[in-house]
């Protein structure tokens, strides 16, 4: 992307069925890589992930590698994000934001009507080092993140996380030292019908 108003892209894997196993980098210049990420999805087609990545002052590119098995193909858009794209439809629905600190965690639980989750990682400048997990079921992990960005507050991080079927939990995990904190906000993103539970999907004080 040698446009540079291009100021972030949409990042789509998927794969047919099939796991999912990715690096995902962003390059800027000669050996800077100021955000890279690890990706795993069980199923690449019933849980496609989709994430919005930060390209300020360009040009950028974005280099994604499949280190999966040869037999497990996928398949990669990248595209720009524009004003009224993935991030703001995901801005919108950010109704609060915690503090996770460094070496902490947090637990999202969500009951089976929402169908996706909304998840913005920030930092107030600093460096940000995170893993997405999503759970079905007691250390059932059907997709894992691990990130890094050199400045959370100059390139944050926005994805969806498709959440199908009942019993799905998203945790946080800050995998930075204590003095970096990080700052998230997960919120139902798509809800589906039926059910007597809250507008925004989250089972409120369920034990975990």
């Amino acid at each position: 992307f040698a446009n540079p108003a291009i100021e972030s892209v949409q990042v789509l894997l998927k794969t047919e069925g099939r796991p999912l196993d990715a690096d995902v980098e962003l390059w800027q210049g000669p050996d800077n890589t100021p955000h890279k990420m690890r990706v795993y999805v069980e199923d690449g087609a019933l849980r496609t992930f989709n994430a919005v990545i930060g390209t300020p002052r360009g040009p950028n590119t974005v280099a994604i590698r499949n280190i999966g098995q040869l037999e497990f193909p996928l398949d990669a858009v990248v595209r720009p994000d524009r004003d009224d794209g993935l991030a703001a439809g995901i801005a919108s629905v950010a109704t609060r934001s915690e503090t996770i600190q460094g070496g902490a965690l947090r637990t999202y639980p969500f009951n089976p009507t929402v169908d996706s989750v909304a998840i913005i990682l920030k930092t107030d400048g600093r460096p940000l080092n995170a893993r997405i997990e999503l759970l079905q079921g007691p250390n059932n992990n059907k997709q894992v993140v691990e990130l890094y960005t050199e400045d959370g507050l100059d390139r944050p991080f926005f994805a969806i996380v498709e959440t199908p079927g009942s019993g799905n939990v998203v945790r946080v995990v800050n995998t930075a030292p204590v003095e970096f904190p990080l700052y998230a906000s997960v919120d139902a993103y798509r809800v589906g019908g039926g059910g007597d539970w809250a507008d925004d999907g989250l089972m409120i004080g369920r034990a975990f």
